[in-house]
């Protein structure tokens, strides 16, 4: 199958690893990852803030990059609910009824990476290795807009060498969101003491997520502890394989073959 990465503007700048890690996988299980090279930022954060032109702009470039291919991922529950419950509805405000349906089409073969690999490609088992305690927190937006449900958990009970501790209050934000952290810092910093006392909680040596932003939040908090847990992306996590004897290579550290750049003219 051939796949198009949304690799989104957190992977892009500043977490590549996940999305390194989502072609890495795919390409593992014997897919084609292309990149088109025109996709910018989805304009979540020019909508949630009220720059709807901005967005309007950003949503019909999304469009154009994404709307050739029959199936896009992105690792990453909150840039896959905007396509789906922001997009057309930018485009319905300024009065962009081709583009709303365009952005309809795209949205309904765009999918967060559990729901692809479980939903599409029929997977939860991906071959991954990965000899840690974990705990998953899911995400707002891939939990309530997505409703991805245990889609992660099931791919997580599969990995093997992993030790997989419920995280208690799983499903309460971590405090991120977005501008809201920003905006609301106070009441951020309380709901980010509330997750970092659940994570810490199951001793766990790792907490995974599918969004890099609550991983950045929740990270940031746990390195000013000095807890010892890291953070790390679900898409890393499913793309790590056991060692192989020595003079061998393994796919996590070895050389991975760039994801086909596509740029429409």
């Amino acid at each position: 199958m051939r796949i198009a990465l949304f690799v989104t503007c957190l992977a892009d700048t500043l977490f590549p690893e996940a999305a390194k890690a989502t072609v890495r996988l795919l390409e593992r299980l014997g897919h084609q990852v292309v990149f088109p090279a025109d996709q910018t930022c989805c304009g979540q954060m020019h909508i949630n803030t009220g720059y709807p032109d901005d967005a309007l702009r950003l949503v019909r470039r999304h469009v154009q990059a994404f709307a050739p291919y029959d199936v896009v991922v992105a690792p990453s529950g909150s840039c896959v609910g905007s396509v789906r419950h922001q997009h057309a509805a930018v485009a319905r405000r300024a009065g962009d009824e081709r583009l709303a349906s365009r952005a309809e089409q795209v949205a309904r073969h765009t999918y967060e990476l559990s729901e692809l690999l479980i939903d599409v490609l029929g997977v939860t088992d991906v071959g991954a290795y990965y000899p840690h305690r974990v705990t998953y927190h899911p995400t707002c937006h891939s939990l309530r807009m997505l409703r991805v449900g245990d889609r992660p958990l099931r791919l997580l009970r599969e990995v093997r060498g992993l030790d997989l501790v419920e995280l208690p209050d799983a499903e309460q934000c971590c405090g991120f969101g977005g501008t809201f952290a920003v905006k609301n810092a106070d009441t951020s910093t309380a709901m980010l003491a509330d997750k970092m006392r659940h994570v810490l909680a199951t001793r766990a040596d790792v907490c995974t997520a599918g969004d890099a932003s609550c991983l950045m939040h929740i990270g940031g908090g746990l390195s000013r502890l000095r807890a010892g847990v890291r953070t790390v992306h679900l898409a890393e996590i499913l793309a790590s394989t056991e060692p192989v004897p020595a003079g061998g290579s393994t796919s996590e550290g070895g050389p991975v073959r760039a994801p086909d750049r596509e740029a429409r003219r």
